[in-house]
């Protein structure tokens, strides 16, 4: 018999936030900087990853000689401005995450994008109060598709892991949350990935945000 679940926690970039679009922008002038015409062709290869393993990707990819540490702050800085200034929400963010506090779950955040970016983003959406715990990328030594993020959080929310969950749209996110002993509901975004591919991995697979609570309650009840 399945545990009812008691915390919900979410990726950020393309669950909450609509940013998956801006990541191509934000790769383009990061790589443009070192000479790189970018279109967004490796989209899917760093689609959720931490930003380590995505830096590493294009270095290898474009045979780039810059400091990982150093594109990673540059890439941080890029993804900052567009966070605070261009990227929105998903339309339903706000009204799910009002009924999920409603059924008293508790609610965290747990995004690859480092404080900097992520936390103006969810103050700017009036989303911060929603949370009970919100962890960044550099806030864990290995970022998805290793479950550390996801072990803090529940850690933080002091939730057992098995009670927990999360809320994808990555491979490599979900990979992260099993591995965490989670289970995981997958919003995967047609515009760049085969929801096929996700049939296998995730527990659950949901076409949007407003599928969440549904979830939760038939699970619940079983």
């Amino acid at each position: 018999m399945l545990k009812p679940f008691c915390a919900v926690i979410f990726d950020l970039d393309g669950v909450l936030a609509d940013s998956e679009p801006s990541w191509n922008e934000i790769d383009a002038k990061l790589l443009a900087e070192h000479g790189v015409i970018y279109r967004g062709e490796y989209h899917r290869n760093v689609l959720g990853v931490s930003y380590r393993l995505a830096v590493e990707f294009y270095k290898k990819t474009f045979d780039l000689s810059v400091p990982t540490e150093e594109m990673m702050r540059r890439r941080g800085e890029i993804a900052t401005e567009f966070f605070a200034n261009r990227i929105d929400l998903f339309p339903s963010t706000k009204s799910v995450l009002e009924e999920l506090r409603e059924m008293n779950l508790h609610l965290a955040v747990a995004t690859s994008s480092v404080s900097a970016s992520a936390r103006p983003f969810l103050d700017r959406h009036k989303l911060t109060s929603f949370f009970e715990v919100i962890v960044t990328g550099e806030e864990v030594d290995r970022g998805k598709p290793h479950p550390d993020i996801y072990l803090r959080a529940a850690e933080k929310l002091n939730v057992a892991t098995d009670a927990s969950l999360v809320i994808e749209d990555s491979l490599s996110g979900i990979a992260a949350a099993k591995a965490a002993n989670m289970r995981v509901a997958a919003i995967p975004d047609t515009r760049f990935v085969d929801p096929g591919q996700y049939e296998k991995t995730a527990d659950y697979l949901l076409k949007d945000l407003q599928e969440v609570p549904a979830l939760i309650r038939d699970i619940g009840n079983k």
